[in-house]
């Protein structure tokens, strides 16, 4: 645990004002920016872990990686920086909760779910738009506003295709496969596998997500975490329950976003934002067949 900076504490040009929450490698705190003022948020690296050099690059790669993306659906990175042995980095000040926080009350109404995956996948058209996959969405990292708005969070396991390692001048071996990086229930099978993952990763783990906010549950889960990797690459997700308001073409979205091979999953975030607007103007008391993978496509050449 790190030392609890006291309100009227400097970082820079920051200033303390309290402390917002604490986790195993960091504190975030209320600040103000004394020279635009404004209220802001700082995450703190915790001094324990300063000295871990896998900790403390994931820290400085969240930083770097999503200040470059500008979008209302991802978090706004101000600055960072490194002010007496304490890495920081200044973000927007958001009020509300964490999508878990929201779900922990319970289920989602369809429409609602679509929608807040609809604003997560905008998020994502502008970081696959700069080659960067965050392959570790699920709910703790997708903030809800106070006004509804959904903001996603922790990019520090992103992965920076040849666009965003121009622009970061980073070394592009953190792009190579080898490892399993993700959190166990919301990680698609190539990443189960230690393979390469990309956009089409990330629209799985929406998948998962706009399954859950329906459901209250996982698609995949299992006893223990082992069981749940290997349901996620070989068996059928959960089905939704049967009293939750769906239409068939729901069903579809979320079994093309849960297929086990990414080439048979929507193939970009756009697509599938497309798709999801589709659904969420169908009236959910109109019951139709689910649309064939063929229309699907033809839906889209005629959009695109």
């Amino acid at each position: 645990m790190g030392v609890t900076l006291h309100p009227g504490f400097r970082l820079g040009r920051f200033e303390v004002e309290s402390l917002i929450g604490s986790g195993a490698t960091s504190d975030v705190y209320r600040a103000r920016d004394i020279h635009a003022d404004r209220a802001v948020a700082i995450k703190v690296l915790c001094g324990s872990v300063t000295s871990d050099p896998a900790r403390l690059a994931r820290f400085i790669n969240e930083a770097r990686t999503t200040a470059l993306i500008t979008h209302p659906n991802i978090v706004a990175v101000y600055d960072a920086g490194m002010d007496a042995g304490r890495p920081f980095v200044v973000c927007e000040l958001l009020e509300g909760e964490t999508l878990r926080a929201r779900m922990s009350r319970g289920r989602l109404a369809a429409p609602i779910a679509l929608h807040h995956a609809l604003e997560i996948v905008h998020g994502l058209i502008a970081a696959h738009h700069l080659g960067i996959v965050h392959r570790d969405l699920k709910p703790e990292n997708v903030f809800v506003t106070s006004g509804g708005h959904l903001k996603i969070l922790d990019f520090g396991l992103a992965t920076s295709g040849p666009e965003a390692i121009g622009l970061l001048n980073a070394n592009p071996k953190s792009t190579q496969p080898g490892g399993i990086l993700g959190t166990v229930g919301y990680m698609s099978p190539e990443q189960v596998r230690g393979g390469s993952a990309d956009e089409r990763s990330d629209i799985f783990s929406v998948g998962v997500m706009l399954h859950e906010m329906i459901a209250g549950v996982l698609p995949f889960r299992e006893a223990t975490p082992i069981e749940t990797l290997y349901a996620i690459m070989k068996r059928d997700r959960r089905p939704l329950p049967s009293d939750a308001d769906v239409t068939p073409d729901i069903e579809h979205v979320i079994n093309h976003c849960l297929e086990k091979q990414p080439s048979a999953r929507f193939q970009s975030a756009r697509d599938l934002a497309f798709v999801l607007e589709f659904t969420l103007r169908a009236p959910l008391a109109i019951r139709r067949p689910a649309p064939a993978r063929g229309m699907l496509q033809s839906v889209l050449l005629r959009h695109f």
